[in-house]
């Protein structure tokens, strides 16, 4: 089975991202700290975005939260897995927020998109769907991360490089291949009666 392509969400998300960074092209130094030493403008501006994307997929993790722990869908194990989720991204954006003050640069935090509340899918149910988007946003994730890297490497900041590579590049990759596995265990089980076996298996492994 070909991989899933990218929700509509995802896309905006991307295109979103693409036009915050495009508004912030003269990447002006933002902050006189005392501290900053050797720490580039476009860096600073790179981190803002990531610190956007992290905040953008923790909202959609956590409304995929509410919509499983609703009375009438009663996945709770998915729901948990979400909030879990939730929470990892948004102390991602933490832990850039502290690497770009620790730095003398200037966090500046941009608007969030409105998630979906809905994901049901007449074809794939809601589990599936929801892991596949879970998925793509984990590897646009990942794709930003390297790209900031990147940022990071054009300006010989290594210092960045490493905090990168060490903080959050090896998390990112482990997430994407947790997701991806989930995504093929759905694909196995279909719906109905499949989905509640997926769920109480998720609630063993996280016990």
């Amino acid at each position: 089975m070909p991989p899933p392509k990218r929700p509509r969400y995802v896309l905006s998300l991307s295109l979103s991202l693409s036009l915050s960074l495009a508004h912030s092209q003269n990447y002006r130094q933002s902050s006189s700290s005392f501290g900053r030493t050797d720490f580039h403008a476009e860096c600073e501006a790179a981190i803002n975005e990531q610190i956007n994307v992290e905040y953008n997929v923790s909202y959609v993790y956590h409304a995929m939260y509410t919509y499983f722990a609703r009375d009438n869908v009663g996945l709770t194990n998915i729901a948990e897995f979400f909030k879990k989720e939730s929470a990892e991204e948004r102390h991602h954006a933490e832990l850039l927020m502290e690497y770009q003050i620790k730095r003398g640069g200037a966090v500046k935090l941009e608007t969030i998109l409105p998630p979906h509340t809905e994901f049901d899918h007449a074809e794939k149910g809601d589990a599936l769907y929801a892991f596949e988007l879970a998925l793509s946003l984990e590897k646009l994730n990942f794709q930003k991360l390297r790209q900031l890297h990147e940022v990071a490497e054009k300006h010989g900041d290594s210092q960045m490089c490493d905090f990168i590579e060490g903080s959050l590049l090896a998390d990112q990759m482990e997430s994407v291949y947790e997701v991806a596995e989930k995504v093929a265990q759905l694909r196995r089980v279909g719906k109905g009666l499949g989905v509640y076996v997926f769920d109480q298996e998720l609630g063993g492994a996280a016990a």
